[in-house]
């Protein structure tokens, strides 16, 4: 079991929605915070929300597709936080569009972000969990990371899969160090993500991870993962229904795509309720 108490926590992307909602479940299970984000007048905010309820946390400016930028924010956290027991990758952006509208440049994006900023985090914090032989690393993924639907976000899926696989491989090597290593799997939930989202093809039509999964609040999702954490989970999806899907997909692949085919073909978006 692991326990947010006097923990030290840096978290990147947490400007805004469910990196904010960490954030400030973190603070109330007992964790000293610091809030990085490209952003800083959104770090500021959400800084001001711990302090305002009694907790400890400063806003940090983090540009994750900068080694130099991500080195500098875990510096400047460690100085306030000293060190660093639990460790956030939660930037990430999102588009839309065909797979054949997607130039490379927008795949390198993608990944940039999505992926390599966590790589590049990791790169900084990790050695330093490994000396000391203790550490929580926590990866934001995606059910578009998990089994195939987002069709209309195909560079987004392929980049959270890969946080997926990183996620689980490093669970399994760094737990037995004395690091643990969980993986938040967000599916439909209220968020102000896709408001900026850029659609690189007219018309496509969004497809989501199932109609009989309802949509949660920002709050629900950060209370998911935290007590998912303290119950030491690797795999942390916010609907317990997706593992159904997920045992669906494994039984029959084939199966599975096939017949995500034959519901999008008769308009059946797999979003909430539809």
């Amino acid at each position: 079991m692991f326990s947010f108490a006097n923990t030290n926590a840096l978290i990147i992307g947490a400007g805004q929605n469910i990196g904010r909602e960490i954030a400030l479940q973190f603070a109330r299970r007992g964790s000293k915070v610091a809030i990085a984000d490209i952003h800083k007048p959104g770090a500021e905010e959400t800084t001001g929300l711990i302090r305002e309820a009694g907790g400890q946390a400063t806003g940090i400016v983090c540009d994750v597709v900068s080694e130099a930028s991500t080195a500098n924010a875990v510096a400047e956290a460690e100085r306030f936080l000293g060190v660093i027991d639990i460790h956030v990758n939660n930037a990430g952006i999102i588009h839309s569009g065909n797979v054949e509208d997607f130039p490379p440049s927008e795949w390198e994006r993608m990944f940039g972000i999505n992926f390599f900023g966590a790589v590049r985090a990791n790169a900084v914090v990790l050695p330093k969990m490994i000396a000391r032989k203790s550490g929580y690393i926590v990866n934001t993924a995606s059910f578009a990371g998990l089994y195939p639907y987002a069709t209309n976000r195909t560079p987004y899926a392929a980049s959270k899969a890969a946080l997926v696989s990183m996620s689980q491989n490093m669970a399994i090597q760094l737990q037995p160090l004395g690091i643990r290593v969980s993986c938040l799997c967000p599916g439909p939930t209220m968020t102000t993500s896709t408001h900026g989202m850029k659609p690189w093809s007219e018309n496509v039509v969004m497809r989501g991870p199932g109609s009989d999964l309802a949509v949660k609040s920002q709050k629900e999702v950060a209370a998911i993962l935290t007590d998912g954490m303290e119950a030491a989970k690797i795999l942390i999806p916010t609907h317990e229904k997706g593992w159904e899907t997920m045992r669906t997909y494994a039984a029959s692949p084939d199966a599975f795509m096939q017949g995500k085919i034959a519901d999008f073909a008769a308009g059946r978006s797999g979003l909430p309720g539809r």
